[in-house]
């Protein structure tokens, strides 16, 4: 039987859960996600996950952070003066905000604090510093 490898392209469907068993994402009632093993298209730990699974076959895997969007960084939480944003911008807790990195990158960001005169924004991922369990059934191998 034909088994997933490093290059092969690839279609899942997958349920991804917290230690609490809250589920975070999910391509169940839609379409399978398709990627690349080997691309880098996906967390190294579901990759890793898929090689040498058979079309058909179901496995539930735990992901350590480090495997998956790695540990919360302390340097990714940014301080801005209020008067950095936009006049007609006000900013609230839990507001997101997409910014952009000196090296041209862009980054999710989550205003998490605001005081009189600044603005704290959290750019780390959501999922970061969380190990994650991931159902994954591997529909189909291209």
């Amino acid at each position: 039987m034909l088994k997933a490898k490093d290059g092969d392209t690839v279609k899942v469907h997958y349920t991804g859960t917290l230690e609490d068993g809250t589920v975070f994402d999910t391509s169940i009632d839609h379409e399978p996600l398709q990627f690349t093993l080997g691309k880098g298209q996906l967390i190294k730990g579901f990759e890793n996950a898929v090689i040498g699974m058979s079309v058909g076959e179901t496995k539930t895997i735990k992901i350590p952070c480090d495997e998956a969007y790695g540990p919360r960084s302390n340097e990714l939480l940014l301080r801005f003066n209020k008067s950095d944003f936009p006049p007609n911008m006000e900013p609230h807790e839990g507001m997101l905000l997409d910014l952009r990195s000196p090296d041209g990158r862009f980054l999710m960001a989550t205003i998490t604090e605001i005081s009189e005169d600044a603005v704290i924004l959290d750019a780390n991922h959501p999922l970061a510093g969380k190990d994650l369990t991931f159902k994954i059934d591997l529909v189909e191998v291209l």
